[in-house]
């Protein structure tokens, strides 16, 4: 695998548009709004957000309701394009509706973990392979895991998407294996967490 100080060429980061999604239920955090609360004195999205920012050439938050609170990080807030809280493919589908640049990057509003290198890793190895997508893999306690949430797409896969949606289907697994993609392994399986309950919100408090 190539540094990330060459992912430059091979595939511009003002290409690629860093898209946050925000837009869940939060049903096992008691219904709250997962991306505004807190861990150290900072919203979790502002977390997501500030190691995201210096991945990407531009940024956005998919957020279905919050808006107001969400739009105060300065950044586009996109909801979803269907109703009824369809699940974050619905998320990435908005994105690549909303985005004018030829790729985009995704990560969800409770991994605030997330590497500074990972959009440079997956961008260099969609590059190489010429796939459709690239997906984030670690291999540790709990296995292998893909991280279909912690990936980069082309903007051309939006027609698939829709059509996938259109279907009635939901599964990002499914929708991802229709597409070329390629897994990028990532050696921190922590750094791909995600905070879905209150415990663990309050756990990750007390690690750090």
């Amino acid at each position: 695998m190539r540094s990330a100080a060459t992912t430059s060429s091979l595939l511009c980061t003002s290409h690629i548009t860093g898209l946050v999604l925000a837009g869940g239920r939060g049903t096992r955090m008691g219904g709250v709004d997962k991306g505004l609360q807190l861990l150290h004195g900072k919203p979790l999205v502002q977390h997501v957000l500030e190691r995201l920012a210096p991945q990407v050439g531009t940024l956005a938050i998919n957020a279905n309701r919050s808006q107001l609170e969400y739009a105060r990080f300065g950044y586009p807030v996109w909801h979803d394009l269907e109703e009824g809280f369809p699940g974050p493919l619905a998320g990435l589908h908005s994105g690549l509706v909303h985005c004018t640049t030829d790729f985009l990057a995704s990560t969800p509003c409770d991994s605030p973990l997330i590497p500074y290198d990972m959009v440079a890793r997956l961008a260099t190895a969609l590059a190489e392979a010429k796939a459709d997508a690239a997906v984030a893999l670690t291999d540790g306690a709990h296995g292998r895991q893909r991280h279909p949430v912690c990936s980069l797409l082309r903007r051309s896969t939006q027609a698939s998407l829709h059509a996938f949606l259109a279907a009635g289907e939901r599964k990002m697994d499914h929708w991802f294996a229709t597409l070329a993609c390629v897994e990028v392994e990532f050696p921190d399986e922590r750094a791909f967490c995600n905070i879905n309950t209150g415990l663990e919100l309050q756990r990750l408090e007390e690690e750090q």
